[in-house]
Parts: structure tokens; sequence; C-alpha cells
């Protein structure tokens, strides 16, 4: 079984994939659908990686951000219409602040 510090490395290794293969920006992203399902897979990665933290880790470090990506986990996997400005904002806007918030609290781990 995997223990909360690998799902971490999981939500870096994601994060760091998906903002490798986005530097073309949004009009890269919206015009390449093979990129748009790159992402839209390692966004599931996240969000089960986050979904998957114990109760415990979640209370010593509580932060809307776990169950918001398992949220967007859960969407991604159950619905079939995906709206690509929602997952580009993601991906500008949110990635680069979780994967700050991910590296901090390996950095913390013994």
């Amino acid at each position: 079984m995997r223990d909360d510090i690998e799902r971490l490395r999981d939500i870096l290794n994601a994060i760091d994939h998906i903002l490798n293969k986005t530097v073309g920006g949004p009009s890269a992203f919206n015009n390449d659908e093979m990129l748009q399902v790159w992402v839209l897979h390692h966004l599931q990665i996240v969000g089960e990686a986050a979904r998957s933290l114990i109760a415990e880790f979640r209370q010593r470090h509580p932060d809307k951000v776990w169950v918001k990506a398992a949220g967007m986990r859960n969407i991604l996997v159950h619905y079939f219409e995906i709206n690509t400005t929602r997952i580009w904002n993601v991906v500008e806007e949110d990635l680069p602040s979780l994967r700050d918030r991910v590296e901090a609290l390996l950095g913390a781990q013994p």
C-alpha cells in the first residue's frame, strides 16, 4: 500500500508532467486533443492521489485543495463533456501553487 509521501510524490510528478507539456500556452492546448487527454489523465492522477491521502494526514494539513483535487478527478472520470477553458485555468492558476504546497510538505518530511 502506498503511503502519503508516495502519494505526494505522485501529485508532484503529475503536476510536473502537465506543466512541462503545456508550455505552448492555451492556444496549443485548445488545438491539440492529445495534449488535452494527457493533461486530463494527469489531473486524474493528482485527484486520485489527493483522495487517497489518509485522514490523519488531511487533519494535520487541512486544506481545501485535497477535496478540490478529488472533486476534479470525479468530474473528469464521470462526465463526458469537459470544459477546456476551465481545465486550462486549473493548469495555469491552480497547479503552480499546489506544486509549491506539495514540495513544502515533502521538504518538511524527515
